[in-house]
């Protein structure tokens, strides 16, 4: 079986069944796969919880795997029982301030570094013991501080033995799907990533309702866009499974198809013998090469830059659901001064230069949304000097919603249903200091969603983001649109269409439709500047004779009016699941 050009693809064999099948059954077990998929690397553990596989079993697998032309590394899951005492810490992850974990530790990595020459951590890698020796050795500090630098120490410590005991070691850390809570569980990318050689993504997204990680499918993608820009260069790949998804089959394939279009370069398959039970196995090879192609035609990822700093928290989830309703963004640790657009959410407000950053950015002429988190966050920082929306604390719903952009002359507002109450924050502002984009109406009464002030040469957005992120999902597609416009800026294409989209670019006017309709949909891709058409880059289908948007129009006695490209919206059917490669066509 051929395999693929721009990504490998590896698979996770746990400790489980590396210590319990025999060659016989491994043998049997590795025809079965390669009956699906080419292989190019098999990650061998040789420890998890209970279970340590010895040197000399490693040695047999490492050789039997490599018969069939395959790269072997090793992998370790930072779980166990040591002295047969538990500690306070959830899954039984390792206490890193006993000295009898710390060996044990150090004797599982020394073992796996003596038979690989490359090693990935598994994500249980983080510690959450609250034992009485990390109590004491905390003392003053906050958990936070306490468990990043222990890690950091000791992350240092593991990798020098490894190349201790094998100078050709290659040691990679996973990081889980959870980037937002790093920090509370000694998780320290920022600085973990110049200790370790390659970091890796964990891309798994699973069921969104009863998970307690509130993963949405658009993380797929974000996280290895965050991680990527994290450590350029040096990450690894991207890791799904199938766990979560025995309800929709399609989750577990979107996992692997946004990982890869997000730039992996490795997709790991977890686990070896999971993959080799799952339904999902058969139609992934479909969809691998489907992308794979697709590839082909694409050059770098792009979006809307979104500030997400390491360490930092607040407003959880908010870009996947973001991207769940359109928003093409690229998440990156480092405020992105050059980018044409960049939204900052309540995590950005924790740097304590986000709003000089922030001023000097617009000032210069950029266009920035900032969040009702990050207002609340940096208020007394001096964003008050931006914009005269204030937070009132008081709360107020709705379903209807108005649509008038302060650039945009309509004969008469845009009024949208949505299909539900949506809870906001009722934000104030002073009028004709702040023009209010989007409206909710409530009675008698409306309350911003999007406001937007002009400063120095560039403008600021303020996003009313609901009390429920899931409720952004309630929002009609008149509104959606509106805010997709906005957050795009800068870039060649946007949706206007109802929730339940994604759309993936690159800057070479390449992207990906994604439907997670529950049946066929229509969405309307707008193409800024003048262009020929949108082609289907699998079929050939071309998409013709866009309908021209209206443009800014000068507003009242305003004496002046914005200048911005045309813009042309193409109606694209995409059945529910499934994605769409396309490419912009410009005119001749």
């Amino acid at each position: 079986m051929n395999h693929y050009h721009h990504f490998g693809i590896a698979i996770y064999m746990h400790a489980y069944y590396a210590a319990e099948a025999d060659d016989a059954k491994l043998r049997e077990d590795m025809e079965k796969y390669l009956e699906y998929l080419p292989l190019d690397k098999v990650y061998v553990e040789n420890h998890r919880g209970l279970v340590d596989v010895p040197v000399k079993r490693l040695k047999k697998l490492k050789a039997i795997l490599e018969e069939y032309g395959i790269k072997v590394s090793g992998g370790i899951t930072s779980t166990g029982l040591v002295n047969g005492v538990p500690k306070p810490a959830l899954f039984d992850t390792f206490c890193y301030t006993d000295p009898d974990h710390r060996r044990e530790y150090l004797r599982i990595v020394s073992e796996a570094a003596e038979v690989f020459d490359e090693i990935i951590l598994d994500d249980y890698f983080f510690t959450s013991c609250r034992c009485e020796m990390c109590i004491s050795a905390k003392e003053s500090r906050s958990w936070k501080d306490f468990r990043q630098a222990q890690m950091l120490e000791f992350s240092s410590q593991i990798v020098s033995l490894a190349k201790k005991v094998n100078p050709d070691i290659n040691f990679i850390i996973k990081y889980p799907n959870w980037y937002e809570s790093y920090q509370a569980t000694g998780y320290n990318p920022g600085l973990q990533k110049d200790v370790f050689d390659m970091v890796y993504t964990g891309t798994e997204t699973r069921e969104p309702f009863y998970m307690a990680q509130h993963l949405q499918r658009y993380e797929s993608y974000g996280a290895v866009r965050l991680l990527a820009n994290a450590a350029r260069g040096r990450n690894g790949g991207g890791w799904v499974d199938p766990h979560g998804s025995s309800d929709n089959l399609n989750r577990f394939l979107e996992q692997a198809e946004f990982t890869l279009l997000g730039g992996a370069k490795e997709l790991t398959l977890f686990n070896f013998p999971v993959m080799l039970t799952t339904p999902a196995l058969p139609a992934l090879d479909f969809v691998l090469r489907r992308t794979d192609a697709f590839l082909d035609r694409t050059s770098r990822p792009a979006g809307t830059a979104v500030w997400v700093p390491f360490d930092a928290e607040g407003e959880d989830q908010l870009c996947s659901y973001l991207g769940m309703c359109g928003a093409a963004l690229e998440l990156t640790p480092d405020f992105p001064d050059d980018a044409p657009a960049v939204l900052l959410t309540q995590r950005s407000a924790c740097r304590p230069d986000s709003v000089a950053r922030l001023e000097e950015y617009v000032r210069k002429g950029g266009t920035a949304i900032v969040t009702t988190g990050f207002l609340k966050a940096a208020y007394d920082r001096g964003i008050q000097d931006m914009t005269s929306v204030r937070l009132t604390g008081r709360h107020v719903m709705g379903s209807s919603f108005m649509i008038g952009l302060a650039d945009y002359d309509y004969a008469d507002d845009i009024l949208a249903q949505g299909y539900d109450k949506i809870l906001f924050e009722a934000m104030d502002y002073k009028t004709n200091a702040t023009w209010p984009d989007i409206l909710m109406l409530a009675g008698e009464n409306n309350f911003p969603v999007l406001t937007e002030d002009l400063y120095g040469r560039g403008r600021l957005f303020v996003l009313n983001v609901p009390e429920n992120f899931a409720d952004l999902y309630k929002l009609p597609a008149e509104v959606i649109g509106t805010l997709c416009k906005v957050l795009s800026a800068g870039m060649p294409v946007y949706l206007r269409a109802d929730p339940k989209w994604s759309l993936i670019c690159y800057d070479n006017e390449t992207f990906c439709l994604h439907s997670f309709r529950p049946m066929i949909s229509h969405a309307q891709v707008v193409v800024r500047d003048e262009c020929s058409g949108i082609e289907d880059v699998e079929t050939g289908t071309i998409y013709k004779d866009g309908r021209r948007l209206p443009g800014p129009r000068r507003k009242d006695d305003a004496a002046s009016t914005r200048t911005a490209l045309p813009e042309y919206a193409f109606d694209i059917a995409v059945e529910p699941g499934r994605s769409m490669y396309l490419r912009v066509i410009r005119s001749r």
